[in-house]
């Protein structure tokens, strides 16, 4: 197969989209901005947990929802991407025996959708030990999707043991300080931000990124949609588990003006959803292993599922503006 990709970290091949780290500069922004929607319509598959007002309710969702939330987007929609998510390149377990292959499966799953998505984001742990072997290995697999651009973040499992250099060294390339970045694609502002490098019981985002958040969306109208893609929730999914951000709010707080923002992250290996105000959160799964539900046990191990169902707990997720309909569509699609 061969490579059909732009390169990593906002440096695309679409033509309206900014290159590399954003400046908060509106020079490429001057285009009409359309509203999204408050709210995501949520189209799931497999489990879904959603997080209400601190509590977590669990429901199963048909696979019909699933095929039909891809089916209905139009394929004259104005943006359409990929999100994959902790892919932990180098895990040897019993939960999955053999991580490259279900990652290899969710590339090709991606490379066989009825359109080419403008890029695909990785939302970290793309390595399971942040080995410049594992980097390497991601890296190659990743370059064969069809894509416009591949852009990712770092999850913690990239950075074991290094602060992060060997992944800066492989997808840093045109980045901000410890690999935050942003880009412009079609009206819709994308910020990807570094949460896992300084974190200690929680994720971590520090002054400088917060700073260099302030700087990039001031020039920014309020009707601009916002995207944030981050490794860690940036709320407080279950704290006693790591799963959430601790300067978070200084973030959000700067995102408080838009009409819609919407956080993709990755991290917890599980579908949730949370709407605060402006803000709509989305976790993604894995395409390597599951992890317990918040507080199901005393920490977030992997789980090693009955034979058969493993690729029901792993997947895709598919998102979609369309300024015709200002709604973000997020379609989560089981491993084929």
């Amino acid at each position: 197969m061969s490579a059909d990709t732009g390169s990593t970290h906002g440096t695309g091949n679409d033509g309206d989209g900014d290159t590399g780290g954003g400046t908060g500069d509106s020079g490429q922004r001057g285009m009409s901005r359309r509203r999204l929607a408050r709210h995501a319509a949520w189209f799931g598959a497999a489990v879904a947990l959603t997080v209400a007002g601190g509590e977590v309710t669990r429901h199963v969702i048909d696979d019909d929802h699933t095929d039909g939330a891809a089916a209905a987007a139009s394929p004259t929609a104005d943006i359409r991407f990929v999100q994959v998510s902790d892919s932990h390149l180098g895990f040897r377990g019993t939960a999955n025996p053999d991580v490259t292959t279900s990652f290899q499966r969710a590339i090709n799953q991606v490379n066989t959708l009825p359109y080419r998505p403008d890029f695909v984001v990785h939302t970290g742990d793309i390595s399971h030990l942040s080995t410049p072997a594992q980097f390497d290995q991601a890296k190659q697999m990743m370059s064969v999707l069809r894509t416009g651009a591949v852009h990712t973040v770092p999850g913690e499992h990239d950075s074991v043991d290094d602060g992060g250099r060997g992944y800066l060294a492989t997808f840093g390339s045109g980045t901000r300080g410890q690999g935050w970045y942003s880009f412009d694609l079609r009206g819709v502002h994308f910020l990807s931000l570094v949460n896992t490098f300084t974190l200690e019981a929680l994720g971590h985002l520090g002054a400088d990124q917060i700073e260099f958040v302030r700087k990039d969306v001031a020039g920014l109208s309020a009707d601009t949609p916002i995207v944030v893609f981050s490794h860690i929730p940036l709320f407080a999914l279950y704290p006693k588990w790591g799963w959430g951000t601790d300067d978070a709010a200084a973030v959000l707080n700067q995102l408080g003006r838009f009409s819609s923002v919407t956080c993709l992250n990755g991290h917890v290996h599980q579908l949730l959803t949370k709407r605060e105000g402006n803000v709509t959160f989305h976790s993604a799964t894995t395409t390597a292993y599951p992890l317990p539900r918040p507080g199901e046990g005393p920490a977030p191990t992997p789980v090693t599922l009955p034979p058969g169902k493993l690729a029901g707990a792993l997947g895709i997720r598919e998102v979609t503006y369309q300024p015709a309909n200002p709604t973000l569509t997020v379609a989560n699609t089981r491993l084929a």
